[in-house]
């Protein structure tokens, strides 16, 4: 429904802007279909091409820090624990929102990396997973990289601008989640 911004030719650091503006893509629907509901159009859409232009920013600071997405996503977990940067393997994929599968191959790729060791907890089936030196080193250099880009790219919005988009985000996704939902009767309404 609407007109996505265009792939990035990586020759041309400057993104593409979109053929046309959410404002013209909604007024062309009411145009083209009256009565259609367009009033979500001009939110949605740019939300869509702002999550397209911030991932793939993103992906190039992470080429250039020298690290993949779910390892970022690992290291960031077991940093932002706090020390001694050890969590279960249970808790990891529960503060990721990924597969126990998915955290296991994201724990062996970063444990060869040399950036997180596995210990056994005890008796039972609990692995803990410690952040090494390099792992630690990598993230802070990482999220250096990342945050300080992003903090660039909102750099255009004052406090109050923030503080009113921030709420106005919270409140979205929340009501969003709640919708979006699966339930026992099927999707949430």
């Amino acid at each position: 429904m609407a007109d996505a911004p265009a792939a990035q030719d990586p020759e041309n650091a400057e993104e593409p802007a979109p053929a046309h503006s959410a404002a013209e893509i909604a007024a062309a629907w009411r145009r083209e279909r009256p009565g259609v509901p367009t009033g979500s159009i001009e939110i949605v859409t740019p939300i869509w091409w702002l999550a397209k232009l911030f991932t793939d920013d993103r992906a190039r600071a992470l080429r250039a820090a020298g690290i993949d997405a779910a390892t970022l996503d690992l290291l960031s977990v077991l940093r932002r624990s706090g020390p001694p940067y050890t969590l279960s393997t249970r808790e990891i994929a529960r503060r990721t929102l990924v597969t126990a599968g998915a955290v296991s191959q994201r724990i062996a790729r970063a444990e060869r990396d040399g950036l997180v060791r596995r210990t056994p907890a005890g008796s039972g089936r609990t692995v803990l997973v410690d952040l090494t030196a390099e792992g630690h080193a990598l993230i802070d250099r990482s999220v250096d990289t990342v945050l300080g880009r992003e903090a660039a790219l909102v750099g255009c919005l004052s406090d109050d601008e923030r503080t009113t988009l921030i709420a106005t985000l919270d409140k979205l996704l929340a009501d969003v989640r709640r919708r979006t939902a699966p339930t026992a009767g099927g999707q949430g309404g």
